[in-house]
């Protein structure tokens, strides 16, 4: 009877005191966080400060922790708020804390100039779409080696798979033709990327990882379903 009261004590103090039951007790706290302080907190943890907009970072955040059923750690964020002159690609590894990409893209030659500030889910209107999309499967055509986008967002972005948007390679999107016009040239509605890291990229984040278009776009953040439960807590 002795060893049994002596193996329970034993059991107890492990519990208490050693620093792996610590460890998980911090790890359930931290899953308690508010969505707002967890983006928040990986906006820290990454020094994404100066290279990426908070706004945008917790937007696409938020979205990620709605619809990444899968548990892909990858999250790629387009930021249309900024020129095309800028990079404003960003491909992110959220469990390792690491940035995999930061690329120029390129938008829709109907959605502005240098800035997209138009945006359409319309056949044939030439124009970027906004909102969140999962990456699926790859293919060689007219544009190369090229990577399909599904748009989750309905009436925003869900015709994308019948409309062709997808991210491949252009040679008008280029640091050459920045100096030349002030600008990257524009596409048919697709992100498009430098030829260099049109490979690296799509197969890196292809095969359902998560996507972000973003721009300050009231009606978009106010009809989104995915992020209207968010606007209060991430206002642009």
């Amino acid at each position: 009877m002795r060893k049994i009261i002596l193996c329970l004590l034993i059991l107890f103090s492990i519990s208490v005191f050693d620093p792996m039951g610590g460890k998980e007790k911090d790890m359930e706290i931290e899953s308690t966080m508010s969505p707002e302080d967890e983006g928040q907190q990986l906006f820290e943890q990454m020094n994404l400060d100066g290279l990426i907009r908070l706004d945008a970072f917790k937007l696409a955040y938020s979205g990620y922790k709605k619809l990444n059923k899968s548990n892909n750690p990858l999250l790629t964020l387009i930021d249309f708020s900024l020129p095309s002159s800028e990079k404003r690609m960003y491909v992110l590894d959220l469990a390792k804390r690491e940035i995999l990409f930061v690329s120029y893209v390129a938008h829709g030659r109907n959605s502005g100039e240098k800035y997209a500030t138009s945006f359409s889910n319309r056949d044939g209107s030439h124009q970027s779409s906004l909102g969140f999309y999962r990456t699926t499967d790859t293919y060689n055509g007219g544009n190369g080696y090229s990577l399909r986008l599904d748009g989750l967002e309905k009436g925003i972005n869900d015709k994308a798979l019948q409309r062709a948007i997808v991210i491949h390679g252009a040679d008008y999107c280029s640091e050459n033709v920045i100096r030349a016009t002030g600008r990257l040239g524009r596409s048919f509605g697709c992100p498009a990327l430098p030829r260099e890291l049109t490979k690296p990229v799509i197969d890196t984040i292809k095969g359902g990882s998560l996507l972000f278009i973003y721009a300050d776009q009231p009606d978009y953040l106010s009809c989104s379903k995915v992020l209207t439960s968010s606007i209060t807590a991430y206002p642009s």
